[in-house]
Parts: C-alpha cells; sequence; structure tokens
C-alpha cells in the first residue's frame, strides 16, 4: 500500500466497460513525512476522496479490482482509504 496526495482528476468520455462511472484520480506518493515521492500515479476512487484529500493508495491488480466492484477490470491502482492521520509510535 501507498500513502498519496490526490493532485487532480481525470476525464475520460470514454473508457473501459468496466470502468464506466467510476471516478480516476492522480495520486502523488508521499513519505510517512509527507515529502513527494516518485511519479503521479492514476488510481479509481474507491471512498469518494477529493483534491488535497491524503490516501492510501493498493497497486495490485486483483485488489484495486476488488475496490471497483467489478473483478477482471483492468486495474493498477486504487484509493481505498482518506486518511485522517498518521501515527508512528
Amino acid at each position: 500500500m501507498i500513502i498519496g496526495r490526490v493532485a487532480g482528476s481525470v476525464v475520460a468520455t470514454e473508457k473501459h466497460y468496466k470502468l464506466e462511472g467510476r471516478k480516476l484520480l492522480l495520486v502523488q506518493p508521499l513519505t510517512l513525512e509527507g515529502v513527494e515521492r516518485g511519479e503521479l500515479l492514476l488510481a479509481v476512487d474507491g471512498v469518494d476522496a477529493g483534491e488535497g484529500d491524503r490516501v492510501l493508495v493498493v497497486q495490485e491488480g486483483r485488489s484495486a479490482s476488488m475496490v471497483s466492484g467489478r473483478l477482471e477490470s483492468p486495474l493498477d491502482c486504487a484509493v481505498v482509504a482518506v486518511i485522517d492521520r498518521v501515527e508512528l509510535g
């Protein structure tokens, strides 16, 4: 799983039928300290996240497909939670 921040959204008028009605988000991966790392990810939104939200992303095809509610969907990433806080102990 990856912690990230929603950087924006992607509008696609034509997409695979198993993705119809699903919101696509651009997510910037973050370190635990909140520092940006790596390249933007394209993820299906499973929790109604919005721009600027800190989120938890799964990056495995099977897990991402389960979030969409449509198994065998052509997905690599999905947002599965909006993070309220991170506690390091």
